[in-house]
């Protein structure tokens, strides 16, 4: 029942209007500016095709605002749409709101250029140097005003970043994921033993036994590595270092001089192996294969240059 003062007399309604969540009682934002846009163009039709949407639509929108709130809002003529006076009221209040979304747009937007502004990886030895570099140079074709800073260290360091907030995305070469992440398979690899042309393993002609592997002194990288957590895995923890090194590059020098066997990621070695400065020892009996891994804090997927990065190494 319509009142003298444009209110629409409705108890229940009343009743249901002082409950629930506030999202029930106060109109979206749509329809809002739809009442702006009548108040501000005198027409129905006219806001409908400012918003983009059809005149039905807006009909539709505006019946729907006046059960919600309880009052009448327009009043529809062939001479077009005037707002009544709990109308001009409502607009009132919906500018400021409108203003205030506005604002809070404003600012999750600038929120979101300053997340976009940079991006911070952290990734173990082998992928930052042979992976990443290519990756990155994709990235910066899609985002050139992303700053990028890459921080290489062993899989622990790398865990360690990105549960301290120092990373936004990582990338692991061990077998398991570390606490506290979650993760997506990027690439494979395998660990070969190599060394160098005069060592007598490059002459040998049956395959290397897990035995014999675990019985010689090695060069290898250190512990909290994922190359050294996939040899000791293969090895039941048996592996002897002749030398412990911290990056796949001192690893790969040590075996070119001379000083000993290594185990080394077969994305590391292939000039080394094409230009007969070291030379790959096959093996038997023996798995050293590994996924590699982007991984996040668990719970938050990737967003922005992050989310971008990812699906690079994934394509």
């Amino acid at each position: 029942m319509s009142r003298t003062d444009g209110t629409t007399h409705d108890p229940a309604g009343a009743r249901a209007a002082v409950t629930g969540s506030l999202a029930h009682r106060v109109p979206d934002l749509g329809a809002l500016e739809l009442l702006l846009a009548v108040a501000r163009l005198g027409s129905l039709g006219g806001a409908a095709r400012e918003l983009g949407i059809t005149q039905p639509a807006a009909s539709s929108r505006v019946r729907s605002m006046e059960r919600q709130l309880g009052v009448a809002l327009v009043d529809r003529s062939p001479r077009g749409s005037r707002l009544t006076d709990a109308g001009a009221l409502v607009t009132d209040w919906a500018r400021r709101i409108v203003e205030a979304a506005e604002a809070f747009d404003a600012g999750a937007q600038a929120l979101r250029d300053r997340r976009d502004s940079r991006l911070r990886v952290a990734a173990s030895m082998t992928i930052a140097e042979y992976l990443l570099p290519g990756w990155l140079l994709a990235l910066r074709a899609q985002r050139p005003d992303t700053a990028v800073s890459l921080l290489a260290g062993n899989s622990a360091a790398v865990a360690e970043r990105l549960l301290s907030g120092e990373a936004d995305l990582g990338f692991v070469e061990g077998l398991t994921v570390p606490p506290g992440l979650d993760s997506a398979v990027v690439a494979h690899d395998r660990l070969i033993v190599v060394t160098a042309p005069a060592h007598p393993w490059a002459r040998r002609r049956r395959p290397l036994a897990a035995g014999e592997l675990a019985a010689t002194p090695l060069i290898l990288r250190e512990k909290g590595s994922g190359t050294r957590q996939v040899l000791d895995a293969a090895l039941g923890g048996l592996a002897r270092p002749l030398i412990e090194l911290s990056s796949t590059t001192a690893v790969k020098a040590a075996a070119v001089g001379g000083a000993g066997p290594a185990v080394l990621s077969e994305l590391a070695v292939g000039e080394e192996l094409a230009m007969r400065r070291l030379v790959r020892v096959p093996l038997d009996g023996v798995t050293l294969a590994r996924d590699l891994r982007a991984v996040w804090p668990t719970g938050h997927r990737p967003t922005g240059p992050a989310r971008d990065l990812l699906s690079l190494t994934r394509g």
